[in-house]
């Protein structure tokens, strides 16, 4: 039986996580792990994360787990989610500036306050938390049978760049957003798949099947 590791570093929602995997890859062993050796042995890791970056890179390195986490994403089949998305590029302005693991090209930015979300609409608010459409911007794997303009749920304040050639998809809050970016094995979502029900489980099922392989970045 496969193996997909959950990393636990103290941040992010584990256990609905596992729940979400566990309804749709019934034959896999869904695992929960801070050790480094059952992240070597997974066949699939999950990077999730809520909360602030800064946090997220000290709990990282009290696991000495910031060079492993970057070996493994390019060995194996790894999916970032939210903050495991930001985490991933080179440098966060969150917390006075944070340095990345820089699986990504780019800064992560904070959404500008006071722009309208279009013409004639309000401010957007701060942080962006809900309901919003991702537009894939190259084919997939992980978005097999999802349309375009699918709705995924959304929680953060901080976001990735549209414009780096690694964003596999996109959304708009005030702003052009990177709402997913995949190199190689390693594929990250700025939404959470485990709250966003049908499109949610089914991301998620593609990413229980996918063998880390994906057409490159065009350059």
């Amino acid at each position: 039986m496969p193996t997909l590791a959950i990393l636990d570093y103290g941040m992010g929602n584990l256990h609905s996580m596992a729940k979400a995997l566990e309804r749709v890859a019934p034959d896999t062993r869904i695992l929960i792990t801070q050790s480094a050796a059952e992240l070597r042995a997974a066949d699939r890791i999950v990077f999730p994360g809520q909360g602030a970056i800064g946090h997220c890179r000290v709990e990282l390195a009290q696991r000495d787990l910031l060079g492993l986490l970057p070996e493994l994403a390019r060995e194996k089949p790894t999916l970032g989610v939210c903050l495991g998305l930001q985490a991933a590029l080179e440098f966060s302005e969150e917390n006075g500036g944070t340095p990345g693991l820089g699986l990504f090209s780019g800064r992560v930015q904070r959404f500008p306050a006071g722009i309208p979300e279009g013409p004639g609409l309000l401010p957007i608010r701060i942080p962006h938390m809900g309901w919003n459409r991702v537009d894939p911007t190259r084919p997939h794997p992980l978005f097999e049978g999802i349309p375009p303009g699918t709705r995924f749920y959304f929680v953060h304040s901080y976001y990735a760049p549209a414009g780096t050639a690694e964003v596999a998809a996109v959304s708009h809050y005030g702003v052009p957003f990177a709402a997913a970016m995949g190199r190689g094995s390693f594929f990250a979502v700025q939404f959470h798949p485990e709250k966003s029900q049908h499109a949610g489980l089914r991301l998620l099922a593609n990413f229980s099947r996918w063998d880390g392989s994906t057409p490159a970045p065009v350059s």
